[in-house]
C-alpha cells in the first residue's frame, strides 16, 4: 500500500497549502527525500529545485509528508476491514476517503471495529437489536407492551425491565460510535470546557511546588502549554488529579434534538439513554482524547523551546586561539582545574580548595597565579554549577592581583559531568577523574561549543522545560536534527573532528564516521576530499551528501577548504578563469574585488548554473574559511563579581541568557541566582513568544525590578524604568 501517481499531486497541494508552499516546490523536495538525499544537503546544495528552503522548511514538508501517507495508508486499511465485513457503502467510503486527520477516520471506523465483549453486544446476542431501532426510530405504541413480546427464557430475557435495559444499552453504543456526533462533543467540549484540578496529597508535595494547582480550573481553549504540563507532572507525582468539566446541558440538548422526535412514546427512555451513553461511554473517551491533544501540543511546544535554546547553545560563538583555564567548582571535593592550549589539547590538571569546608583561599590563589603566567592563560571558565559564585568571587579576586590581563566567564555547563562519566571521556582521558574531564570539557566549550557540546546526548544540555514529561522518541529526533542542522551550518575540518562531531555530518553515520578517524589516524592527515572515497562503507551516494560539509585545511586542492561541492568544481574554475584568478588565488583581496563587480545574472546564464548556487560559490570564494558563529555578539567576558545584596532596583546590569521558557528569560547577571524577566517585561509590545525577543547565550541589557534574599529570587526586566 502507499500513495499513488494519481493521488500524489493532490497531496502535493494539501501540504503546499498547510505550509504556504507551492505544490511544486513540494515535489520537488519529496521527489529529492525519495531519492536518498539528506536535509541538510537539500538546502545547502539544492536551492534552486527547492526555492531556497531551510532546514526547518524541510523538515515540516518530510513530516506532512509522512502523516499523509500513514493517513492514506490507514484509509485503505479500514475501507478494506469495513468492506470484508460487508458493510461499506458508497456514503461511508466517501466520508473516509474526504477525512483529513487520522483522528476521523478512526471516528468512522468505531461503529465497525472489532470491540471487547460489552453490554451492547450482550444485548445483541439476546436478540435485543430490533427493540432498540423500534425505540430509536419509531416509538409509537406502549415501550413496556413491546418489550413485553422480547421476553425469552432462552435468550435469557425474563423481564420487561432485562428487555429495555438491552436495548438502552445498544442505543447507548450507538449514540457513541456515531462519528459526526463525537466529533462535535469533542469541539464544543474544547471550546466551552474547562480543566479542573484537585489536591489529591498534599504531603506528597512538601515544597508546595503544585500548591497552585490545589483548587484549580481554566478553559481547555485557553491553557498555556507549559500549565499543562504542570499539572501532568502533578498527576503523576500523586499530588493532585485533573479532570475535564464539559458542557453538558449544550451536549445534552444537541443529542436529544438529534435523536428524540417528539411524537415518540419513547422520550423518557431515550433521555436516560442519552445521558447514560455520554456519561458512561462518550464523555471519558472524549476527556481522554482531549487530555491526549492538549499534552501533545504542550509537548510539541516544550520540544521547540529545547530546540531553539539548544541551536542558539549549539551556536554560540567559539573563543579561538585562546589558551584556557577551566574550573569546575565544588565544595568539599574541590575545585578542578584543567589547562588547556589554544587547540583544546590538554596540557595539565590540578585541584583546588577556595571554597568552604576548607576555604584555602590563600593557598589556592597560589597555584592559580601559577598556572597563569606558567602557561600565559588569557581566560579562565568556570562552570555554572554547584559553588560556581564562590568560585567566580575566588577568581575576580586572583585577577585582580596579577599583572597579566585575565578575563573570565561563566561557562554554562549543562551536560558536563554526563560527558565526564561516559565511556566517550573514558576514551579520551582514561587516566583523568570524572570532574577532572569535567573541568577539561568547560575549558573546551568556551573554545568551540559545538565540537565539546556534540558529546554530549542533547536531553542532558539543560536549557529545556518539562522535558522529561515529553515523548522522548519525538524529543531525540527533534534534538538530533537540531545538531546535525548547526554541524553542517558550520561545517567540520575533517583533520581534527571527533567521531562525536562527524557522525553528525549528512549521510554519515557513527561506523562511518568511526572509519574516517581510523584511517586518518593510520595514514594521516587528509589532504584531498577525493581520499575520503576510499574509507571503507563510505560509498558514492554518502560522498555526495557529506562532502560539502567537511573541509580540508591547506591541502592539495585550495577548494577543498570552502563549502563549495566538488559537483560545482569545473564551473568554479571556469569562474575563475573568468575572472583572471586562480583557486589559489582564494580569499584574497584581488579575488574578493573581482568577484564584486561582477553581474550574477549573466553570469550564471554564462556558465549555465543557477544564481543561488552562483551566489553560495561566491561567498564561498571571498570567505574560505568563514564560520557562520564567527558573525554572532561573543560571550560576556568579565573582571568583577557582584554580591545578591549589591542589588538595588532600577540597577543596570548586563548578563547572559541562559534559559528561556515560556513564561520569560533567566538572566545571568553574575550573582548567585539567575534573574527571571518574565514575559511582561521584555518588550513594550506584546509578546506572545520570548523567543520571539531573546535566546540562550545573548547577552542583553537588564534593570533589577526586585530582589528577594530569603528565597533568593531576583526579578528582573528588559523595560528601562523611566
Amino acid at each position: 500500500m502507499g500513495i499513488t501517481a494519481e493521488k500524489q499531486p493532490e497531496l502535493f497541494n494539501k501540504v503546499g497549502q498547510k505550509l504556504k508552499i507551492s505544490e511544486e516546490r513540494v515535489r520537488q523536495v519529496i521527489t529529492l527525500l525519495d531519492d536518498g538525499n539528506t536535509v541538510p544537503f537539500i538546502a545547502r546544495y539544492r536551492k534552486e529545485l527547492t526555492g531556497g528552503l531551510d532546514e526547518v522548511e524541510l523538515r515540516e514538508i518530510q513530516e506532512s509528508w509522512t502523516y499523509l501517507q500513514n493517513l492514506e495508508n490507514r484509509k485503505e486499511e479500514v475501507i478494506r476491514l469495513i468492506e470484508e465485513q460487508g458493510k461499506l457503502t458508497d456514503e461511508l467510503k466517501g466520508k473516509l476517503v474526504k477525512a483529513a486527520k487520522l483522528q476521523e477516520v478512526e471516528d468512522l471506523y468505531r461503529p465497525y471495529k472489532q470491540k471487547k465483549r460489552t453490554r451492547a453486544t450482550v444485548a445483541k446476542e439476546k436478540g435485543l437489536e430490533p427493540l432498540a431501532e423500534w425505540l430509536l426510530n419509531d416509538g409509537k405504541g406502549n415501550p413496556e407492551e413491546k418489550a413485553a413480546t422480547f421476553i425469552s427464557e432462552e435468550n435469557e430475557v425474563a423481564t420487561i425491565e432485562d428487555a429495555l435495559q438491552g436495548a438502552k444499552d445498544i442505543i447507548a453504543e450507538w449514540i457513541s460510535d456515531d462519528a459526526e456526533a463525537r466529533k462535535w462533543i469533542r469541539a464544543k467540549t474544547f471550546q466551552n470546557g474547562t480543566l479542573q484540578t484537585k489536591v489529591k496529597s498534599e504531603e506528597d508535595d512538601p515544597k508546595k511546588i503544585f500548591e497552585m494547582y490545589y483548587d484549580y480550573q481554566e478553559g481547555i481553549a485557553k491553557i498555556v502549554p507549559h500549565r499543562v504540563l504542570a499539572i501532568n507532572r502533578g498527576e503523576k507525582e500523586g499530588v493532585i488529579k485533573a479532570s475535564v468539566a464539559s458542557p453538558t446541558d449544550t451536549i445534552f440538548e444537541y443529542l436529544r434534538k438529534k435523536l428524540i422526535r417528539q411524537e415518540s412514546e419513547s422520550v423518557s427512555i431515550l433521555e436516560e439513554t442519552i445521558e447514560d451513553a455520554y456519561k458512561r461511554l462518550i464523555q471519558p473517551s472524549v476527556e481522554r482524547e482531549i487530555r491526549k491533544e492538549l499534552t501533545e501540543v504542550a509537548e510539541d511546544q516544550a520540544i521547540h523551546i529545547f530546540s531553539e535554546n539548544l541551536k542558539h547553545l549549539l551556536l554560540q560563538p567559539p573563543l579561538k586561539g585562546k589558551r584556557v583555564l577551566g574550573l569546575d567548582p565544588a565544595y568539599r571535593t574541590g575545585c578542578k582545574l584543567a589547562v588547556v592550549d589554544d587547540t583544546g589539547k590538554m596540557l595539565h590538571v590540578s585541584v583546588i580548595y577556595p571554597t568552604p569546608p576548607r576555604s584555602e583561599i590563600e593557598k589556592s590563589k597560589e597555584i592559580v597565579k601559577k598556572l597563569i603566567k606558567e602557561f600565559d592563560i588569557e581566560m579562565i571558565a568556570i562552570g555554572n554549577g554547584t559553588a560556581s559564585r564562590e568560585s567566580e568571587q575566588f577568581v575576580a579576586e586572583v585577577i585582580k592581583e596579577v599583572d597579566d590581563e585575565v578575563v573570565y566567564l561563566i561557562a554554562n555547563e549543562a551536560g558536563a559531568s554526563v560527558y565526564s562519566a561516559s565511556d566517550l571521556a573514558r576514551e579520551e582521558f582514561p587516566s583523568l577523574q570524572v570532574e577532572e574531564r569535567s573541568a577539561v570539557s568547560i575549558a573546551r566549550r568556551v573554545q568551540d561549543p559545538l565540537a565539546e557540546l556534540v558529546k554530549i546526548d542533547p536531553k542532558s544540555v539543560g536549557v529545556g522545560q518539562y522535558q522529561h514529561d515529553v515523548s522522548q522518541k519525538k524529543l531525540n529526533d527533534q534534538l538530533t536534527f537540531v545538531v546535525e542542522t548547526a554541524v553542517n551550518q558550520v561545517g567540520v575540518n575533517v583533520n581534527t573532528a571527533s567521531v562525536s562531531l562527524l557522525q553528525y555530518v549528512a549521510g554519515l553515520s557513527k561506523s562511518v564516521a568511526s572509519n574516517i578517524v581510523k584511517r586518518r589516524e593510520e595514514e594521516g592527515k587528509f589532504t584531498s576530499r577525493v581520499q575520503l572515497k576510499k574509507v571503507p562503507r563510505l560509498g558514492a551516494k554518502t560522498y555526495e551528501q557529506c562532502i560539502g560539509f567537511l573541509r580540508i585545511m591547506e591541502g592539495k586542492q585550495p577548494l577543498d577548504q570552502t563549502e563549495i561541492h566538488p559537483e560545482s568544481y569545473d564551473v568554479t574554475k571556469a569562474l575563475l578563469v573568468q575572472i583572471g584568478c586562480d583557486p589559489n588565488d582564494i580569499g584574497s583581496d584581488k579575488l574578493v574585488q573581482a568577484l564584486s563587480t561582477l553581474s550574477i545574472k549573466e553570469t550564471a546564464q554564462a556558465l549555465e548554473i543557477g544564481e543561488p548556487t552562483l551566489k553560495d560559490i561566491i561567498k564561498s570564494l571571498q570567505k574560505p574559511g568563514r564560520d557562520p558563529r564567527d558573525e554572532l555578539a561573543k560571550p560576556l567576558l568579565k573582571t568583577d563579581v557582584l554580591k545578591m545584596e549589591d542589588l538595588e532596583k532600577g540597577m543596570e546590569l548586563e548578563g547572559t541568557v541562559r534559559n528561556v521558557v515560556d513564561f520569560g528569560a533567566f538572566v545571568d547577571v553574575g550573582v548567585k541566582q539567575d534573574g527571571l524577566v518574565h514575559i511582561s517585561k521584555l518588550s513594550n509590545r506584546y509578546v506572545k513568544n520570548p523567543m520571539d525577543i531573546v535566546h540562550v547565550g545573548q547577552v542583553v541589557t537588564v534593570w533589577v525590578d526586585s530582589v528577594d534574599l530569603q528565597k533568593e529570587r531576583i526579578a528582573l526586566t528588559m523595560l528601562q524604568p523611566s
